[in-house]
């Protein structure tokens, strides 16, 4: 599991929630209001605001408030890609926290550790490249009776 912020990991859980909003945001021709979408990606509704708000201010979504709000793609399908979607989350994560009573061989291991776990995200982000929120609409095929 990644990282946390405010419980909210950005591991498997909130990286695929986020995915499947915006496929069903691409989907869609009108806005979506966050139950209309938390239904359809199998989310609670608070839940899938919290990443909606990321999405948001990432630019990839557009949030209109109102009676007749809701959510649409801020961005064409073909321009999202995920690795976006996963720097988007990410930068919203809080970092580890530097323990001071920790031993200098604890430190030195935390560092090696920290350079590791940096060069291989680096490597997945590079590889999220590859693929777009258009790519998902058309190699998924997508079941609309949720």
């Amino acid at each position: 599991m990644g990282m946390t912020n405010r419980g909210i990991p950005i591991g498997p859980r909130r990286f695929v929630i986020a995915v499947h909003a915006l496929v069903w945001l691409a989907r869609s021709e009108k806005l979506l209001p966050s139950s209309a979408i938390a239904c359809q990606v199998n989310s609670h509704a608070t839940f899938l605001r919290r990443v909606l708000q990321v999405l948001t201010q990432a630019g990839m979504v557009e949030a209109r408030e109102g009676r007749d709000g809701g959510y649409a793609l801020g961005k064409s399908a073909g321009e999202i890609t995920l690795a976006d979607v996963y720097v988007a989350l990410k930068a919203e994560c809080a970092e580890l926290d530097d323990n001071d009573n920790c031993s200098e061989a604890d430190k030195q291991l935390d560092s090696m550790l920290v350079t590791i776990l940096f060069d291989a995200e680096q490597q997945t982000i590079e590889y999220l490249r590859q693929f777009t929120i258009a790519d998902m609409l058309t190699r998924i095929p997508l079941c609309d009776n949720k």
